[in-house]
């Protein structure tokens, strides 16, 4: 299962102290906006994305059709081909994508502990 590029995003309190914090690792501000208290960094191929009062828990996140860079991939497995195959499964989603659709979508899981998890297709 191809699920795309991943990052994790983080509910942070304070998003300049947390940008001064992981800048410390080697992190560098990639995209985003300060101002809107959402940035994204990156280390390499390591990408965080900070988040001030958007949501109340870290979320780990999968991007289908995007490399670490935030570009397109060329063949990638769309966001509802991935839904059916974990709902096959026996995953049960928090949130769904819309299958009538095409392009941009998401869905949402939740593992045993509460971790949440978002499959966030921008293309």
């Amino acid at each position: 299962m191809e699920l795309g590029n991943f990052s994790i995003s983080l509910a942070v309190k304070d998003i300049e102290a947390s940008r001064n914090f992981y800048e410390k690792f080697g992190f560098k501000v990639f995209g985003g906006d300060a101002s809107q208290n959402w940035l994204i960094l990156k280390n390499r191929d390591h990408v965080i994305g900070l988040f001030q009062g958007m949501f109340e828990k870290n979320i780990m996140t999968f991007n289908p059709g995007w490399d670490s860079n935030a570009s397109k991939l060329d063949s990638f497995t769309d966001v509802r081909e991935l839904q059916r195959q974990l709902k096959a499964k026996g995953v049960q989603l928090r949130s769904e994508a819309d299958e009538s659709t095409t392009g941009p979508a998401s869905f949402f899981a939740e593992d045993p502990d509460g971790n949440q998890i978002l499959v966030d297709q921008h293309v």
